[in-house]
């Protein structure tokens, strides 16, 4: 799964999920994309489950791109935990999704193949997607 080397700061603070992506938002590298609908968190086993299911429908042709990063970490406290005691230890690594922001790019792949390969992938996120093109 995808996570940082080292940060410098293993705890952040939770943040807030406003506005739209204001890059990111296009297609940079292939012809069929991934665009999210809406602003979310996506789990590194989210963005790993999802190429998982891209790369066995595409049957491993073409050239996939994976335009989000997990640089985010959650905490987690220990179950049955009590109050105080500082903050809990990192649980795992989370990509910050605006609206607007390109997920996943494919290449040299049909179009029904694509557009099987991103419906199938789009259930493994908690957010709507919707399935974008370059028109050549």
């Amino acid at each position: 799964m995808l996570q940082p080397k080292n940060a410098k700061f293993p705890k952040q603070q939770r943040g807030r999920l406003r506005g739209k992506a204001s890059s990111g938002q296009f297609l940079e590298f292939g012809v069929w994309g991934l665009q999210a609908r809406e602003s979310g968190h996506l789990t590194a086993k989210q963005i790993e489950s999802a190429r998982r299911v891209i790369v066995r429908r595409t049957r491993r042709v073409g050239k996939l791109w994976i335009r989000v990063f997990p640089d985010k970490p959650i905490t987690a406290r220990v179950a049955e935990s009590r109050m105080g005691s500082g903050k809990g230890a990192v649980d795992h690594w989370a990509a910050v999704v605006k609206k607007n922001d390109v997920l996943f790019e494919l290449t040299d792949v049909g179009f029904d193949l694509a557009l099987e390969a991103f419906r199938a992938a789009a259930f493994k996120f908690g957010i709507s997607t919707k399935i974008i093109y370059r028109s050549l």
